[in-house]
């Protein structure tokens, strides 16, 4: 089995803070909520969704789709949404 050297997004993922904690489950279920407070503008800070976001690419993902289709839904550029996603 040959390795390659990790690149440097997996090396920044791998020294993100990821404080304070929020398990995959914790964030799966906030999710829905996220989404529809990012597109409204009414989301305010959850640092644990934000560390949760920054250092895991799948759930990251599940939300920028999220974020698309419930703008697609309702008319709205998902773009602003979406570079908030992890910050």
């Amino acid at each position: 089995m040959s390795r390659r050297p990790l690149g440097p997004r997996e090396v920044q993922q791998l020294v993100l803070d990821t404080e304070p904690w929020l398990s995959c489950d914790d964030c799966f279920a906030l999710i829905d909520e996220y989404v529809e407070r990012l597109l409204d503008g009414t989301w305010t800070t959850l640092d644990s969704m934000s560390a949760h976001l920054r250092g895991c690419p799948a759930c990251a993902e599940e939300a920028a789709t999220l974020v698309v289709l419930a703008a697609e839904d309702s008319g709205q550029d998902p773009g602003p949404a979406v570079t908030l996603i992890g910050r």
